[in-house]
Parts: structure tokens; C-alpha cells; sequence
């Protein structure tokens, strides 16, 4: 597997994924003939607003099974691997911006990113700056209204 196109992915980010493409196959695609079957029965198809709406909604089931596909084809599932105290991905980081409150991050795959769940994407800036960062260190995040500064007081 090309290194480039890997999707990392934890165990649970791996499951939901799993889960939302088999919802998505056997329940979603169903649900959406059945409504496309009854908007045919409702008269002309060039004037069926119901059936044009049924029509998008199978478009955009059908686009999201293509996506989760794809990235589980290229998934690699990260592996929890002895501390060495070095950010990679799978790492939790504790850092603290300047005598702000500490905050803690997942650096995970950018396909199961949320930052609101602390969860924060191996591709984001502040991804990529933590990425090999250790305890103690401090790293510089470049976003659109200027530089942050994290310290690193943790990493596990």
C-alpha cells in the first residue's frame, strides 16, 4: 500500500466506518428505492419535485458508500506501540498555549478528525506540528490569523 494514500484509522474510528457503510448498504439504500418506487407512482417524473428529491438522496447515499469504501480500502488501523514519548500517530499530546488550561489531543487519521472531540487530524497544522514533538518541546502552528505557540507538557 502506497504510504501516500493510507487512511489511519483507530480501532473504533475502523468499527464506525464499518458500521455506517453496512447501515448504509442495507438500510439507507432501501429506504431510498422505496421512496424513489413511490415518487415514479406519483405521475410525471419531468414535475415530481418528490422524485428529483429522491433521485439527490440516492445520489448522495451512493457518493458517501463510494467514499467510506475507499477509505477503508486504504485503512491502517493505528497500532498502540511502546511510549517512547515521541508524538506520532496515535499519540495523545498535552499541550498548553501560553497560561492558557492544558488540552489534550488525539492525533488520529484525517478521516475520523474532530477537533470538538479532541480528535485532531495527522494532516492539520496543529497535527502535523506535534507530529515528533516530545515533552517539553515547543512547536509553532501557522493558522490564517497568526502563529500559535503550544508547549508540549505531555506525551503519551
Amino acid at each position: 500500500m502506497n504510504m501516500e494514500n493510507v487512511t489511519y484509522l483507530t480501532k473504533n474510528g475502523l468499527k464506525k466506518l464499518e458500521d455506517e457503510l453496512s447501515y448504509l448498504t442495507t438500510v439507507r439504500r432501501a429506504e431510498v428505492a422505496e421512496r424513489l418506487h413511490q415518487a415514479q407512482g406519483d405521475g410525471d417524473l419531468l414535475e415530481n419535485a418528490e422524485y428529483e428529491a429522491a433521485k439527490n438522496e440516492q445520489s448522495f447515499v451512493e457518493g458517501r458508500i463510494v467514499t467510506v469504501q475507499t477509505i477503508l480500502s486504504r485503512a491502517a488501523v493505528i497500532k498502540k506501540g511502546k511510549n517512547d514519548g515521541v508524538a506520532k500517530v496515535g499519540s495523545t499530546v498535552i499541550v498548553q498555549e501560553n497560561n492558557s488550561d492544558k488540552e489534550s489531543f488525539v492525533i488520529v487519521g484525517a478521516a475520523e478528525a474532530d477537533p470538538s472531540e479532541g480528535l485532531i487530524s495527522n494532516e492539520s497544522p496543529l497535527g502535523q506540528a506535534l507530529l515528533g514533538s516530545k515533552a517539553g518541546d515547543k512547536v509553532v502552528v501557522t493558522a490564517p490569523s497568526g502563529d500559535t505557540t503550544f508547549y508540549i507538557t505531555k506525551v503519551k
